[in-house]
């Protein structure tokens, strides 16, 4: 069995198990190697080394977990709660950008906090799917009782739900939270 560190060409780093190194080749060069964090199947070999685990240590706390008091049964996140600049592909390719001049570590605990908090997220929501701005529209009137809920919005959508002062925040979720994952 060969694991082998991956990245994909959007920068998010994630690990294959391959039987082989011709068996992660192959399946390269078939477009079946793909990163779960976007699906992009422009993926290339970090560099490893492989560590032993002579002894248990206790593990490392970072400062992008979510503590058990901040999380509650309502899992609702607003705009007017977090700071969530406009994301234009100019601010998207410097985010990549500065992401890989990062401590690979560094990028690396980003990831997990993101993808922690996006679980989090899909555990504590409804999920409504294309009807995403009815279902927010009935709750900021009063015509449904409220509760978190995710779904999908059009860009128009969005910004005429943030016209009415309907409180929203743009989610990306990874393919590979989509669906069950195996």
């Amino acid at each position: 069995m060969k694991v082998l560190n991956l990245q994909c060409a959007g920068m998010h780093t994630f690990e294959g198990w391959f039987g082989s190194e011709e068996d992660y080749q192959s399946q390269r060069d078939r477009g079946l190697v793909a990163c779960p964090m976007c699906t992009n199947t422009e993926v290339r070999k970090l560099p490893s080394a492989p560590r032993l685990n002579l002894g248990a240590t206790e593990p490392r706390q970072s400062n992008l977990e979510v503590k058990d008091k901040e999380t509650s049964s309502h899992a609702e996140i607003s705009a007017s709660s977090v700071n969530v600049p406009a994301v234009t592909p100019s601010t998207s390719e410097a985010a990549v950008s500065s992401l890989a001049q990062a401590n690979p570590e560094t990028v690396q605990m980003v990831q997990e906090a993101w993808m922690k908090m996006v679980k989090h997220v899909i555990a504590n929501t409804e999920d409504v799917g294309q009807n995403f701005a009815e279902e927010a529209r009935k709750m900021h009137y009063g015509e449904s009782e409220e509760r978190s809920i995710r779904g999908q919005a059009s860009m128009e959508e969005t910004q005429d739900l943030l016209e009415e002062g309907i409180e929203v925040m743009p989610l990306p979720v990874p393919d590979a939270l989509k669906g069950g994952l195996q």
